[in-house]
């Protein structure tokens, strides 16, 4: 059938008759437990609790539902793989199913008592719920929204342009709910933040979850606000100009209140290391992936989610002719088409895959962004000087320069850490830069560190800055993650605080298992389930205005400002930026660039990539116009250009070492003119973590001022001092 849902059409927050519906089709009978008030009750239905047998792999019984004098038993009717009721459900219903595979129960279609010859499975959840009230072991509920939404002006945001701000809901403010979110909106707004990016917020078991152990993928974790808390949000976040990117996971199911497979086959064996393989390719595969595209479609319509980030879609089990992500997209493309506002689809993968954000017209799914690690792994290397575990192909200047100018590092290289050539090519000529989403951490990142010690627990401000500023002057997707702004000092240690003791017990053992390898003692591990592991992860608004706190935060704020207002920076181009890394000397040690132009304007491969041997001191940044042909040469090296008007020129200069450097301003052609619009960092006589001026002329070294003359002008920059500039 069509559709699918259980309870609510995917496309008004209303629906005028609603029936209870369940996907099982390999039960001979199935039932629907009913509670709702005495005098709505037909007296004539059983009230009679089945008793309930499952394979030893199937949960048994859901302590938290029990049928009583409240509770009704109806029978539901066969529709192909469906069972459907035939009373109608109503708001405010809590409801569970049972069901029996048992051959003798297909001949009685009014199965509701118990039999010593049936045996019945549940009552559970339902799969589909659109609301669990008392948790994932608990009654589901017939969910009617209470909160409507005001916000009339909203058109959508498309991602490019656009400022991530990724966030976990429940450590991101004291409250840890949507209601708490929604007071540091303004904060929000007034950072730069253009989308908010929620780590996912489906339900899951115990009080405490990074939330990729989800059990349902219609409902709303009911701590943080349940369904009409995130609608509020939603409508919140638009009054403020800001788009909502909600993080959804379809590749797996939690460990902690999943009762699907008591049902049906949501999965197909196998693992991704979370949790069984979804089932997307093995029997009934196709209602699966029509429950997925609901799910979809709800998000973008009952509740006006802007984006969904689809969590590792490399663990899709997915060989098919018409890929997941590829009907995924076209689910975005049509509500985009029916609604005027845009919907996106932001996809992880570590595969280093272009197709994900290929046109489908040229063989690829269309979604219209990635995640990119290789360019956070290139960055955090060259700052942090980690090359152990997967940052070890990440150590070399050229790798930097590369990643910073072509997004994958390896796109068909060898990759030690693997021991094979990993990834694909992209085709820079006409794929936007800006489908690629950077970052300097996450809550990946951070979170599987052993202590979950973010980069700002490690680095000094000025590489903290530095950092950012390599990602904010890059022509691809800037993303934030929560407190990254401040260097905020709370770490983020993975948490899960599962109701069961055993899954507890197990969670922690297999963290201490899987860094144990990496060398880490079981002491340096946090207990997932521990409170204090999760307290630990609250940010910390107070630090906001302390010290060099501070001073970042407003660094911070500086550089996003900067990609309002300089376009230049906004642009998704691959031709526009070309990266050079210099030496003691000022000689390139590597260069790279993301595409060149030709004397028309038209772009021409490959790019020119400098393989020159050697360690970097300082790097160099270009932005450009990649319309013109004025050559404005990056550490050497045939570039494209800029001309000498507007912001169509714009280089950063970045101290790379903990020894002052002289560096040379670029000259050519009569353009000498230089403004410094971002300066942080030490300069010679000036404290660290305290300078960063801005609309300014660049003085040079000698105390000239870098105007009227063709002359090399050198500036000295401090350890990790970052510097850019604009003529």
């Amino acid at each position: 059938m069509e559709h699918t849902r259980p309870a609510q059409s995917t496309e008004t927050t209303t629906s005028p008759e609603r029936y209870f519906r369940l996907w099982s089709p390999d039960a001979t009978a199935a039932r629907v437990h009913v509670r709702r008030p005495l005098e709505q009750q037909d007296s004539s239905s059983s009230r009679e609790h089945s008793s309930s047998t499952l394979p030893a792999s199937t949960p048994t019984e859901s302590e938290d539902i029990t049928d009583d004098a409240d509770t009704v038993i109806y029978p539901l009717h066969r529709t192909g793989e469906w069972w459907i009721s035939d009373i109608p459900a109503q708001p405010g219903d809590r409801y569970a199913f049972s069901i029996t595979t048992d051959p003798a129960a297909a001949d009685d279609t009014t199965s509701t008592k118990d039999s010593d010859a049936i045996e019945w499975v549940g009552p559970f959840p339902d799969p589909c719920s659109e609301r669990q009230p008392d948790g994932v072991h608990g009654f589901s509920e017939i969910w009617e929204p209470t909160y409507e939404f005001t916000c009339t002006q909203w058109r959508g945001r498309p991602l490019e342009g656009s400022v991530l701000y990724e966030l976990h809901v429940g450590t991101f403010t004291p409250e840890g709910t949507f209601d708490g979110l929604i007071g540091k909106l303004p904060y929000l707004k007034n950072l730069g933040v253009t989308t908010i990016e929620l780590m996912p917020v489906a339900p899951f078991g115990g009080t405490r979850n990074w939330g990729y152990d989800g059990t349902n993928w219609f409902a709303v974790q009911e701590s943080y606000g349940g369904p009409d808390g995130l609608r509020e949000l939603v409508d919140e976040a638009h009054q403020h100009g800001m788009a909502v990117c909600l993080d959804v996971v379809y590749n797996h199911f939690g460990p902690d209140g999943y009762y699907g497979g008591a049902f049906a086959p949501y999965t197909s064996g196998g693992s991704t290391g979370w949790g069984e393989v979804v089932n997307l390719v093995g029997d009934h595969s196709d209602t699966v992936r029509r429950l997925i595209m609901d799910a979809i479609r709800r998000w973008f319509t009952e509740f006006r989610i802007d984006a969904l980030r689809l969590d590792a879609v490399h663990a899709f089990n997915d060989p098919g002719a018409h890929p997941i992500l590829e009907q995924m997209n076209d689910v975005a493309r049509d509500v985009t088409a029916r609604t005027g506002i845009p919907r996106t689809l932001i996809a992880e993968s570590d595969q280093n895959d272009p197709r994900i954000v290929s046109p489908v017209a040229a063989g690829g799914y269309g979604l219209a962004g990635q995640w990119c690690d290789d360019v956070h792994h290139a960055i955090h290397s060259a700052v942090s000087g980690e090359h152990h575990a997967y940052y070890g192909d990440f150590g070399s200047p050229q790798v930097l320069a590369t990643a910073l100018t072509r997004a994958f590092w390896h796109d068909g290289r060898y990759s030690q850490f693997r021991g094979r050539t990993h990834g694909r090519p992209i085709h820079h000529a006409t794929q936007p830069a800006s489908s690629f989403v950077t970052y300097t951490t996450t809550h990946d990142q951070t979170g599987n560190r052993a202590a979950g010690d973010r980069p700002s627990m490690n680095l000094t401000p000025e590489q903290q800055v530095a950092k950012a500023a390599l990602v904010f002057t890059s022509p691809y997707t800037p993303m934030l993650f929560e407190g990254e702004e401040w260097g905020a000092s709370t770490p983020f240690p993975f948490f899960a605080s599962h109701e069961s003791d055993e899954l507890n017990e197990l969670t922690k053992e297999g963290r201490k298992r899987e860094f144990a390898r990496a060398g880490w003692s079981d002491d340096a591990v946090p207990d997932p389930s521990a409170q204090s592991t999760f307290d630990s992860a609250r940010l910390d608004w107070d630090e906001l205005t302390e010290g060099s706190h501070q001073a970042i935060h407003d660094a911070y704020r500086k550089l996003i400002a900067l990609r309002e207002d300089f376009p230049l920076l906004r642009s998704g181009n691959f031709a526009s930026i070309s990266v050079s890394w210099h030496d003691d000397s000022g000689n390139p040690a590597a260069a790279a660039h993301g595409a060149d132009v030709n004397a028309s304007g038209a772009l021409s491969t490959p790019p020119v990539v400098d393989e020159s041997p050697g360690r970097g001191r300082w790097i160099r940044v270009d932005r450009f116009s990649p319309v013109t042909n004025t050559a404005v040469p990056a550490g050497g090296g045939n570039t494209a250009s800029a001309q000498a008007n507007g912001d169509n020129a714009i280089s950063a200069f970045i101290n790379l070492a903990d020894e002052p450097a002289e560096v040379p301003l670029p000259h050519d052609s009569g353009i000498n003119d230089w403004d410094v619009i971002f300066r942080f960092g030490a300069s010679e006589g000036k404290e660290a973590s305290s300078r960063m001026d801005t609309a300014t002329t660049l003085e040079t070294s000698t105390g000239e001022k870098s105007a009227g003359n063709d002359e090399e002008t050198r500036v000295t920059l401090g350890p990790w001092e970052t510097i850019i500039v604009t003529r």
